[in-house]
């Protein structure tokens, strides 16, 4: 059968898998829509974790980004498995003592404010919404090739089919549908890469095969730092940002994933505050299993990649070549009319663009696995952007109808009413998500990059000095979160300008030699200064609010999520 056959029964069958378990698991009351009635265990959320975390960014893009970039690439490594513990060890445990439904419950609560509410719901849907874009655009890319079908089209396919279990099921139902996700998602992973491995080193272990030789008896690594020097580009192995730049993105990237709301929403749905380690811990063994094959996926593809098209003959191209090509996602253009393809770093000589999104989901094929493989690849790149959509999309419904229609503007609504409010708001997210999925400010896991740097200068200091400093009150935190807030956003239109404005050149390269996907950092520590200078200059948060916080940092008990 082809690849396209393929694709409809293993991507079909998945689908009606996901809306299955929605249907079985629908919400019937806010606490199953907004915490999945506060009873999962932590194996089965630490599974639902690690799906909801590993987005399209994760399976789609982290690879592709990491062949070309090489050794630059690591920062994505570094700085999404590092933020994964910061949250486990710093976050996790101390929100779900603190019981409630959300993050802006959190910041309102403990700010004492319905401002501060306010701010951090405006903060949460900015974070959600950039980085929902990047999951939609890797839906459309999935959809774009092996469905054949143009890449918006695919978007709102993508749109239908995550609308239905999101709305539907509630936390609830994403919990039990992610949990599905996740082993699609890591056998779609592991398969190919086994199979790769095996293929160009002998060794079944990904991880050890990266590091082992190749047919020829080199090196692979020394091979590819090779191959990429012949063709112009910098070894493989050698990194070319500077080392300011790769300390704040990995950085903004740590403190960006302990601050990202659809992430921290996940440990309210355990029953207890032990369940909340517990569950992080096997979240954090569950992302390792992947995370830890990337690179050699990486150096995989591009050896791969290299060879096989590099001064080849167009004529002689492989079928994939061709379907990408369709897609809009490799272009090659003929400039010396020799009919070989010149890939090569100068840009006037260069005859082949990629797009690196496609790496990852193209890796089976280039390296030439059976169509069934090709296609569980598909299904598991659709698994992970959906799984990481639908939790963003139940952040942005929460934050809506729970944190500003409830609580803000203290609505007079039965909870049934609330309900409906927050599957109203999932309808419309989704609308409004398909079109950043349509129209992304940048590849997939840029995009999501930026996210985390929002995250990083909004959410992650006032979650952090909320817990960990009695004496900051809600004027520093507000001040503090939207001068964060606007700065990196700011900045990061200023340094995207070409890619955001349409302009020929960035208004601003970079700061200091930090770069867009680093300059969160910068509204970190910008909002951290800003909250602790206000906070001493004004009066100290009320006794009840203090004596909260010291309740919350001592390890002992917990209660039930509340609506209240």
């Amino acid at each position: 059968m082809s690849v396209q056959v393929w694709t409809f029964i293993i991507v079909g069958l998945s689908f009606i898998l996901y809306i299955g378990i929605a249907i079985w698991t629908r919400a019937v009351s806010t606490k199953d829509f907004y915490v999945a009635g506060g009873g999962v265990s932590p194996v089965v959320n630490g599974m639902a974790t690690a799906a909801d975390w590993m987005s399209a960014a994760s399976f789609i893009s982290m690879a592709g980004l990491i062949s070309f970039a090489g050794y630059d690439g690591s920062v994505y490594l570094m700085g999404w498995t590092g933020g994964y513990v910061l949250l486990a060890l710093l976050l996790a445990p101390y929100l779900r003592k603190f019981g409630k439904f959300t993050v802006p419950d959190f910041i309102g609560e403990r700010y004492y404010s319905q401002k501060a509410r306010i701010v951090a719901v405006i903060c949460a849907l900015f974070v959600s919404f950039t980085y929902i874009a990047g999951q939609m655009r890797g839906v459309g890319i999935v959809f774009s090739r092996f469905l054949e079908v143009d890449i918006n089209v695919g978007v709102i396919i993508g749109m239908a089919i995550v609308f239905i279990y999101s709305v539907l099921g509630g936390m609830k139902g994403i919990t039990y549908t992610q949990v599905a996700q996740y082993v699609v998602l890591i056998f779609a992973y592991m398969v190919p890469a086994i199979f790769i491995s095996i293929q160009m080193t002998g060794n079944p272990i990904p991880q050890l095969g990266m590091g082992g030789t190749a047919a020829d008896g080199t090196w692979l690594l020394d091979k590819l730092d090779g191959l990429n020097e012949e063709l112009g580009f910098a070894a493989y192995t050698d990194g070319s940002k500077p080392m300011i730049d790769v300390f704040c993105i990995t950085a903004a990237l740590m403190a960006g994933t302990a601050g990202l709301p659809h992430v921290i929403v996940r440990f309210f749905t355990v029953p207890r505050v032990k369940d909340a380690r517990s569950s992080a811990g096997w979240a954090l063994l569950f992302i390792a299993i992947l995370y830890t094959t990337a690179p050699a996926v990486a150096v995989f593809v591009r050896t791969n990649l290299i060879e096989t098209v590099s001064n080849k003959p167009y004529a002689e191209m492989p079928a994939w070549f061709h379907k990408w090509e369709t897609a809009k996602l490799i272009a090659f253009e003929d400039k010396n009319n020799d009919g070989k393809i010149q890939y090569l770093k100068a840009a006037d000589k260069n005859e082949l663009s990629i797009d690196r999104d496609i790496m990852v989901l193209a890796n089976p094929e280039i390296a030439g696995l059976p169509a069934w493989v090709v296609a569980l690849v598909a299904a598991g790149g659709l698994a992970a952007a959906l799984s990481t959509a639908a939790g963003l999309l139940l952040v942005i419904s929460s934050a809506i109808s729970h944190d500003l229609l409830r609580n803000a503007a203290r609505l007079d609504i039965t909870e049934t009413g609330e309900l409906r409010a927050a599957r109203i708001a999932a309808g419309l997210s989704v609308i409004l998500a398909g079109l950043l999925g349509i129209y992304p400010p940048g590849f997939v896991a840029q995009v999501v990059a930026f996210a985390f740097g929002l995250a990083a200068a909004s959410f992650f200091p006032a979650i952090i000095l909320g817990i960990f400093d009695k004496r900051t009150n809600k004027e520093g935190a507000i001040s503090g979160m939207i001068a964060g807030l606007v700065f990196t956003t700011v900045m990061i239109v200023l340094m995207q300008s070409d890619k955001l404005l349409g302009m020929k050149a960035p208004v601003i390269k970079s700061v200091a030699g930090i770069s867009a996907e680093g300059i969160g950092i910068v509204g970190m520590l910008l909002n951290v200064a800003i909250t602790l200078i206000v906070s001493r200059f004004t009066p100290p948060p009320p006794e009840k609010i203090q004596l909260m916080i010291e309740d919350i940092r001592i390890p002992r008990g917990a209660g039930d999520a509340s609506t209240r």
